[in-house]
């Protein structure tokens, strides 16, 4: 079953990071990106964070569940869609704990001569 679209923008809104939480459609699930990290997933309507050392700091001993069959293990953020704050507090913590994705390669052009 596909993410909808308003279920993402309410999680966007929630976490009141601004344009600093963009989100991105895959294979009819979404990414959401903060500062060009992914930090989380949206599958089946349900946010799932990924897994840092920073995050469960801050949740604890959160149970761990798969977005999707084969996929790691990520946390499920249930509750803390209604605790903006949090929410936004846990997204920013596993930003900073992930590494910058590397710079995409330039393209190459064909020259046709």
């Amino acid at each position: 079953m596909a993410s909808h679209a308003g279920f993402v923008e309410y999680v966007c809104a929630q976490a009141g990071l601004g344009p600093a939480l963009n989100h991105r459609k895959m294979f009819g699930e979404y990414a959401l990106y903060l500062d060009g990290r992914v930090v989380a997933l949206i599958c089946d309507d349900q946010l799932f964070l990924k897994p840092t050392a920073a995050g469960e700091a801050l949740l604890g001993r959160a149970p761990a569940h798969h977005p999707y069959p084969n996929a790691r293990a990520h946390f499920r953020l249930d509750v803390e869609l209604d605790t903006p704050g949090r929410l936004q507090q846990l997204l920013i913590a596993t930003a900073a704990a992930l590494p910058l994705p590397p710079p995409k390669k330039p393209r190459r052009t064909r020259r046709n001569d």
